[in-house]
């Protein structure tokens, strides 16, 4: 996809998810927590500081999987999966990852048939 296709489905993922959060446009990063919650399939629930980081963690290795950067390797005692490095990422600029990350944030809702 192009920068300007991406940006205009990001914009329209961005107004979907908002619709459930009394319009507020989620950004960047509470949408990877948002996935890593989806991810981790426990529902909403208050999380401390730490979770709320793994759960970033989570939805970026889940979302890098699709490259073949990260491979789950399982979930432990408590449910939450675990992700390993396959692959080194490349040193990208700062766009070309938030590029990226958007990109794979709308092909992730797409196969939920969120968007």
């Amino acid at each position: 996809m192009k920068i300007a296709e991406i940006n205009k489905k990001w914009e329209e993922l961005r107004n979907v998810i908002a619709q459930d959060f009394d319009n507020e446009r989620p950004d960047i990063k509470v949408m990877l927590f948002l996935i890593g919650i989806q991810e981790l399939g426990q529902g909403a629930k208050e999380f401390s500081k730490r979770e709320k980081e793994e759960l970033m963690h989570i939805a970026t290795c889940r979302l890098f999987s699709a490259m073949g950067f990260y491979e789950l390797q399982g979930a432990d005692e408590d449910g939450w999966p675990h992700w390993q490095l396959v692959k080194p990422i490349p040193n990208y600029t700062l766009l070309e990852q938030e590029m990226i990350l958007k990109s794979l944030m709308i092909d992730y809702f797409q196969e939920l048939e969120i968007i």
